[in-house]
């Protein structure tokens, strides 16, 4: 909740947009999709600092970029919040609730939100293996996704077996080192190129 938090953020999205570009030129049509702290969504310059950050790069889609905001954030000041995410969807930029299932989960606020993306925390989907609550609560999740015509991702895949779980539940997208580690932009395009899926 300070200035660097802006300033940080500001910074991403910037470097996001410029590693969404170079990509672009190497023929690789990805999204992206970076967090961005409450107190920086909230600036009250936040989204013309976005048009102007997507009219340096006038090549780029603003529909490439899906910005993450934390569940338990969105809650503190919905309306606010939901104006800021309406006027960014204007722009064609998309949004990701991150950490699903950690706040309050209402949905009063799943229905007032417009976030096409609900990302379940890893906290529960790294269990699933074991604990039936956690399963419980990642199909309760994927089933409540599908209800609302929302993409859902699994945080925290560490395995195959968390996969074909995953799929068995419904939930086809996925994040965590089960894909892969996190690694330098250069290194995307050639990662890319040479992935396979696990059969």
């Amino acid at each position: 909740d300070t200035e660097l938090a802006i300033a940080l953020g500001n910074w991403v999205i910037k470097q996001a947009l410029t590693h969404l570009e170079h990509w672009r030129q190497q023929g690789l049509n990805i999204n992206v999709s970076i967090n961005i702290s409450p107190h920086h969504l909230l600036h009250p310059d936040f989204v013309a600092n976005l048009r102007t950050n997507f009219a340096a790069h006038p090549k780029l889609q603003p529909h490439s970029l899906e910005l993450e905001i934390l569940e338990t954030a969105a809650l503190e000041n919905i309306s606010r919040v939901t104006k800021i995410m309406n006027e960014c969807r204007e722009l064609g930029v998309h949004f990701a609730l991150d950490d699903f299932g950690t706040g309050y989960s209402s949905l009063t606020y799943l229905k007032a939100l417009p976030a096409e993306t609900l990302k379940i925390d890893q906290s529960f989907v790294r269990d699933i293996l074991n604990d039936p609550e956690d399963l419980a609560i990642v199909a309760g999740i994927v089933n409540l996704t599908s209800a609302f015509h929302r993409q859902v991702i699994a945080e925290g895949v560490e395995s195959k077996e968390h996969g074909l779980l995953l799929l068995k539940l419904g939930c086809d997208n996925a994040q965590g080192y089960g894909i892969a580690r996190p690694m330098p932009a250069e290194q995307l395009p050639d990662w890319i190129n040479n992935w396979s899926s696990n059969p």
